[in-house]
């Protein structure tokens, strides 16, 4: 493989009301960007597909995967939800998780991946909330232990908000260790227990961000000693995320990025990156702030002569 494999598909894009605040744009224009700056080529670009209904079954209860599917969830369900139902959103939701359990495999394959979407990590077994219907890196972890792929998983979770659905949905499961630093006063407003939560106060920059996280990383590396990190890079720790309340630069969020995916490579461990939430009325900004993971990931995967 010559350079990073990157996954991406069409379907992750689909329409959305005028005036929708979830920004469904970004992710064909991530891959645009990716393609036009030459991080990538068309030929490191990896297609999904959606996957089979009982592969989203190993987390989630049949009964909401069908009323999902089938687009009969209550009113109340569907606006905790915040997106609204469509036979091409209910596409897109399978087809992004495809993409995440495929990030999954190619990096036990090649060490490092990443997807361009993913990150529905609000999802809890028998709901959606926070604009996440099915949780992805929860179905990732569940398929490769099921397949017998993986035994350990690390998720690493630096969205701003806390992965609440993952948390609980793992709350009894040694097997896969959440791992959540986020924005203490902000979405969810009940929290869940992960393995370990790091809540930070608003308007946290760069600087002291960057300590927090590597107070922790390397030793959870070395008490995990994971088959696989599952690596959640929200770009709403931006100061200029509309839903955020931290304050990390351009500069920031990029050290972010370098940092989990050459500590992980570093020490070993197999990195699937997904790029979490982002939100901001200039999708270009946001765009750039989502692409910071990618151009570490080249470089780390570069250097890690991978």
């Amino acid at each position: 493989m010559n350079g990073l494999p990157v996954v991406y598909h069409p379907d992750y894009v689909v329409p959305l009301p005028v005036g929708h605040r979830f920004p469904m744009a970004k992710f064909g224009l991530l891959c645009e960007q990716l393609l036009a700056e030459r991080v990538i080529t068309s030929a490191q670009i990896y297609q999904p597909g959606p996957p089979p209904l009982d592969w989203i079954e190993l987390v989630h209860t049949p009964a909401y995967v069908q009323a999902y599917q089938q687009g009969t969830l209550s009113a109340k369900a569907q606006r905790r939800i915040g997106l609204p139902w469509s036979p091409a959103l209910v596409k897109r939701t399978c087809t992004a998780v495809g993409g995440t359990i495929l990030t999954a495999k190619l990096a036990l394959q090649f060490g490092l991946a990443c997807n361009t979407a993913g990150g529905t990590h609000h999802a809890f077994a028998d709901y959606g909330s926070g604009f996440c219907i099915f949780n992805d890196l929860a179905i990732a972890a569940r398929l490769l232990q099921k397949q017998g792929l993986v035994r350990q998983v690390l998720i690493v979770d630096l969205d701003v908000h806390q992965g609440d659905g993952t948390a609980h949905i793992f709350h009894d499961d040694a097997s896969v260790f959440t791992f959540s630093m986020h924005c203490e006063v902000n979405f969810p407003g009940r929290k869940q227990q992960s393995d370990l939560d790091v809540p930070l106060a608003e308007r946290l920059e760069d600087e002291a961000y960057l300590t927090c996280l590597k107070t922790y990383l390397p030793d959870l590396l070395n008490q995990v000693k994971p088959d696989l990190v599952l690596f959640d890079a929200g770009a709403d720790t931006h100061k200029g995320d509309r839903l955020g309340k931290l304050a990390l630069s351009n500069a920031g969020l990029y050290q972010r990025e370098y940092y989990v995916l050459n500590t992980c490579l570093q020490a070993g461990y197999p990195v699937a990156s997904v790029i979490g939430g982002g939100y901001a009325e200039d999708m270009r900004a946001l765009v750039d702030r989502h692409a910071m993971l990618h151009r570490a990931a080249a470089q780390v995967y570069r250097q890690n002569r991978l």
